[in-house]
């Protein structure tokens, strides 16, 4: 029987040490060090390592981006602002932001939205490059594309699809 406690205490640390200190799971190891408003962008990086890309704002703001991939399905993007702390850190690769791709958008509006893809494809035949990133939704792992005109760069279209199909 305590053989029975013992394991039941183990696999209880191991459940809470996956969780942040509100007890809600950790997205990304290394996210539950970084304070918003206080830790500095050395933190994010000391935690994060080097970000893929850095976008630079107009106000002084920087967002530092960190794609997971190839296979992994998740893109952080953390925000710095002016006076060099973390003012907010998110994932980026969400149905919400999806949503958000639109026909005619550039594509250094689709890569400032989602990050860097995970492969970029050429369609001679079609004049179609398309793009893609790997994310989770609910159970299982899909790809989210988006389909750009070549002669223009603009979007002409999205779709989903899941590795299994």
């Amino acid at each position: 029987m305590e053989q029975g406690k013992w394991l039941a205490g183990l696999m209880l640390g191991m459940v809470l040490a996956a969780c942040d200190r509100q007890g809600r799971p950790v997205e990304e190891f290394g996210l539950d060090k970084l304070a918003r408003g206080i830790s500095s962008e050395g933190d994010v990086r000391g935690v994060m390592g080097q970000p893929e890309t850095v976008w630079e704002e107009d106000d002084g703001t920087r967002s530092l981006q960190y794609p997971k991939g190839p296979e992994g399905a998740r893109t952080w993007e953390f925000v710095i602002d002016k006076s060099g702390k973390l003012k907010d850190y998110r994932q980026l690769l969400t149905q919400e932001n999806f949503a958000r791709v639109r026909s005619g958008m550039s594509k250094d509006e689709v890569r400032r939205l989602l990050g860097k893809p995970r492969t970029v494809a050429e369609f001679k035949l079609k004049n179609e490059e398309v793009w893609d990133w790997r994310f989770q939704d609910t159970t299982e792992q899909r790809f989210f594309n988006v389909h750009f005109d070549k002669s223009s760069g603009k979007v002409t279209g999205t779709s989903s699809s899941s590795p299994h199909h």
